[in-house]
């Protein structure tokens, strides 16, 4: 069996827990990946001195496929986001976030089924701000004509390949006419003159949009959007289906791969051995699907498929963890998975 070199990076507070409920799942499935456990974060913080050690881009660099806990980030102070750094470092300029309905996870939706794809390295997100005067604040938002065009290009790719119903770009170029602007005419140019008409492609203004999507979700099936509208609209949509201990996600450019979960670090609740790893876990099947579409190896998508099916049936039969309001801790979850496959 081909063994695929797969950077770790366990993350802060519940991370190492749910990282380790991953490793003891892909184990049992003979999931074939080789696992190089490197960190970021405050505990890198603690052992390195800075929250992005090179050490841990190069080996991302090196092996081009990572797997990362959460990461703590300061609100309204200190270190900058690793997540933000990973990115741009590493130009990971498509954020991947499937929302989908889970058996046995109730909630006010039924039957959802969502992609939201957000730009990663461009807009207000980009942490580009300026003190002018004490109590004046300017925060810059950038577009640009390349960023776009290859977001746009990587979407209408994706949506193509994995036979979505429709792309639908918000935007708010009604009011922001130059940078939603270029958003809208770089996206309309690429479907038009890129080779996808075939894709089908709408547009709305983001606001009428957000109350729609929450009316019916169903009206939607995969969402373009800027940096920071995908940032709120990816855990609004998350909502959906049980919060973001359900939902996996992926940074993706043109040569590097980093699946996340999406939550924070939960440091309330750190080292109680009771946090959700399905998050994780759900990024670690993403993983293992990009690795059988960008090497061909079928092992990877048995074993995608095999946890997949493992976690779809321990939550179907109410072996879930507390807060889903099941009765099971973090190892007693990926036990119930491992006993499924």
């Amino acid at each position: 069996m081909t063994m695929h070199d797969t950077v770790l990076i366990p993350g802060d507070g519940i991370g190492p827990e749910v990282a380790d409920a991953v490793k003891t799942v892909f184990e049992a499935a003979e999931a074939p990946v080789r696992w190089h456990e490197h960190h970021a974060g405050v505990s890198a913080l603690q052992t390195d001195g800075e929250v992005l050690p090179p050490s841990t881009v190069e080996a991302v660099r090196e092996h081009r496929v990572a797997l990362k806990g959460p990461c703590t980030t300061p609100v309204g102070r200190g270190f900058r986001s690793v997540n933000v750094q990973l990115r741009k470092e590493l130009e990971l300029y498509a954020s991947v976030r499937p929302v989908r309905t889970l058996p046995g996870v109730k909630t006010r939706y039924e039957d959802v089924d969502l992609v939201i794809l957000r730009e990663n390295t461009e807009g207000l997100y980009s942490g580009i701000e300026n003190e002018v005067t004490p109590g004046v604040v300017t925060s810059l938002k950038v577009v640009t004509e390349r960023g776009v065009t290859r977001f746009a290009k990587w979407g209408f790719e994706y949506a193509r390949r994995r036979q979505r119903r429709k792309v639908t770009a918000f935007h708010k170029a009604n009011i922001m006419k130059l940078g939603d602007g270029l958003f809208v005419r770089a996206t309309r140019a690429v479907r038009e003159q890129g080779g996808y008409g075939d894709v089908p492609y709408d547009e709305m203004i983001i606001d009428a949009g957000a109350m729609r999507l929450v009316q019916d979700p169903s009206n939607f099936d995969v969402l373009l959007l800027q940096n920071l509208y995908g940032d709120v609209f990816s855990d609004l949509c998350a909502g959906f289906i049980g919060g973001l201990g359900v939902a996996p996600g992926a940074n993706i450019g043109d040569d590097y791969a980093i699946f996340e979960a999406v939550h924070g670090s939960a440091p309330d609740i750190a080292g109680k051995g009771i946090a959700n790893p399905l998050s994780l876990l759900m990024s670690g099947v993403m993983m293992l699907n990009h690795l059988f579409e960008t090497t061909g190896d079928a092992a990877c998508k048995d074993a995608a498929e095999k946890i997949k099916g493992g976690y779809n049936q321990a939550l179907e039969d109410g072996q879930k963890t507390g807060d889903l309001g099941g009765p099971l801790d973090t190892k007693g979850f990926a036990a119930a998975i491992v006993e499924r496959l």
